[in-house]
């Protein structure tokens, strides 16, 4: 049994037991997160599909960790003008470990 989820503005296919890097949830290292928007549910030869969401249907997992993703380096340069900023940044995310799809 697998489920499409949406958080962070983001779709995951997700199945019990897996880990996946989404942006940063709240909540500290070990506590559950339910995940209520929950695209599509699918297993056993049949799928619900949602409009947008299934109805009564919910992911819960666990924060694995809370870290941050590798810097992005933003670099603007104007040529022949002197002119370049360089700034850095480095997303906030929550790694999370599956637990239980309920349909």
């Amino acid at each position: 049994m697998y489920a499409i989820i949406r958080t962070g503005g983001k779709q995951y296919r997700v199945a019990k037991d897996d880990v996946i890097t989404v942006e940063r949830l709240p909540g500290d290292e070990g506590t559950e997160v339910t995940i209520d928007q929950v695209l599509m549910v699918a297993g056993d030869g049949e799928a619900k599909v949602g409009a947008p969401t299934v109805d009564g249907a919910s992911v819960t997992a666990e924060i694995v960790a809370q870290n941050r993703a590798d810097k992005v380096i933003i670099f603007k340069k104007r040529r022949r003008q002197k002119s370049r900023t360089k700034n850095g940044h480095r997303q906030l995310q929550s790694v999370l470990k599956i637990t239980a799809i309920s349909a």
